[in-house]
């Protein structure tokens, strides 16, 4: 870069009689004069730079090229970068960053079903100076209401019963088909299998039971008809299978059939007592097998029968002990305290009570609160060191 310089006044400095160009070299005039020149020439470049300057700030500027001026391509860097992190948006190698800041932002204010509600609920969206569309702030409060109404819309919890095979069995006095019928739970993540193995007369009993009970409400239900010729067929199997399901699902339906005894028991009593009998005769693995369905089919069920369920509970966690699967016999343990809950006098509260503390003791967990809970019915007045263990009662209980 050239620079001319037309001053005068600079020329006027040297003496008269002194011919620059000529004569002896003087140092020291030398020197004085390219410092002079080095000054002035400072001066003219800040002056150039302060111009520079002043031009990019403003908007509507003529462009030049980068290589007539290489300072002004440093300075629109700087201020491209500028105005681009005020816009919201960071430039160069800090775009990533800018969206993992947003992703972490959006991950904070709102989960996946708020996202999908966010696109779909007619949010309104404001535009920003590089043209990308970002959701205005103004309608926070919006988008939390709209994400709390969607919380509520849960999908509604059905109870479904399948046919899923139907085998003809050959005994030694009969001949029947077993249906076997799943019980699965619709609207939730349901893997606990609960299953029933019924014949046509099992059927046939609970009709005549509901019936008996329930004369208004069985009023219009449809039974299968019994027939002599051809009960083995295909087709009829088919067609059983499929009013079999029809019937449940009516029944189920009715909230005071779905709730009474007959209906309940009918499900899962027979396991019951078939685990009972197994846990008898010391065949603890299948005798669990049984009472995880009868416990599953209870829960879905929501059965009301409480003495079933700590039955239940109870028999599954002796047969973990004996099977040597001690955490699980802890966890149904404790349910079954949790079921007797406040029923200070219940036989089997102190059994478990000794059973929790001792399991909880060989797997490392805490047991201070049945230690406790257990000296709080000594000191009550009740004998707790010469109590049947849990086993006892389970095998002597008889179930109704």
């Amino acid at each position: 870069m050239h620079f001319t310089i037309n001053n005068p006044s600079w020329h006027q400095t040297l003496p008269a009689h002194t011919n620059y160009w000529a004569g002896p070299y003087n140092a020291r005039a030398d020197l004085s004069a390219n410092s002079r020149h080095k000054s002035v020439v400072s001066g003219m470049a800040s002056k150039i730079i302060r111009k520079l300057r002043t031009t990019v700030r403003k908007v509507n500027t003529t462009e030049e090229s980068v290589e007539d001026f290489p300072e002004r391509s440093e300075l629109d860097d700087d201020t491209e970068g500028f105005s681009a992190r005020l816009s919201g948006t960071l430039s160069f190698g800090d775009a990533d960053l800018a969206d993992e800041d947003c992703c972490e932002a959006a991950a904070r204010n709102s989960g996946s079903e708020f996202l999908h509600s966010f696109e779909s609920d007619g949010i309104e969206y404001t535009e920003s100076p590089l043209g990308e569309l970002k959701p205005s702030n103004m309608l926070t409060t919006q988008l939390q209401e709209s994400w709390n109404k969607s919380r509520g819309n849960l999908i509604e919890e059905k109870l479904v019963f399948e046919v899923t095979s139907a085998n003809v069995v050959h005994d030694s006095s009969s001949k029947y088909v077993a249906y076997t019928i799943h019980v699965i739970k619709l609207g939730s993540f349901d893997d606990n299998r609960a299953l029933i193995i019924r014949r046509y007369t099992d059927f046939a009993k609970l009709n005549v039971e509901l019936r008996k009970h329930f004369k208004e409400e069985m009023g219009n239900v449809v039974f299968p008809k019994k027939i002599i010729r051809r009960n083995f067929t295909h087709e009829t199997i088919a067609k059983r299978s499929r009013a079999f399901e029809q019937y449940l699902q009516h029944i189920h339906s009715i909230a005071d059939i779905r709730r009474s005894k007959v209906f309940l028991e009918f499900f899962y009593l027979r396991d019951l007592k078939a685990g009972q009998g197994l846990l008898r005769g010391g065949m603890c693995e299948d005798a669990v097998e049984t009472l995880v369905n009868a416990f599953h089919l209870q829960q879905k069920l929501c059965s009301l029968n409480t003495e079933h369920l700590l039955f239940t509970q109870t028999s599954i966690s002796v047969c973990y002990q004996e099977l040597d699967r001690l955490e699980e016999a802890q966890e149904y343990c404790e349910q079954a305290l949790q079921t007797i809950n406040s029923q200070e006098n219940h036989p089997l509260l102190v059994p478990l009570l000794h059973s929790n503390i001792r399991l909880s003791w060989k797997i490392a967990k805490d047991k201070r609160e049945s230690e406790a809970k257990l000296q709080q019915i000594q000191e009550a007045g009740i004998d707790v060191l010469n109590q049947p263990s849990l086993k006892e009662h389970l095998i002597k209980d008889f179930l109704e």
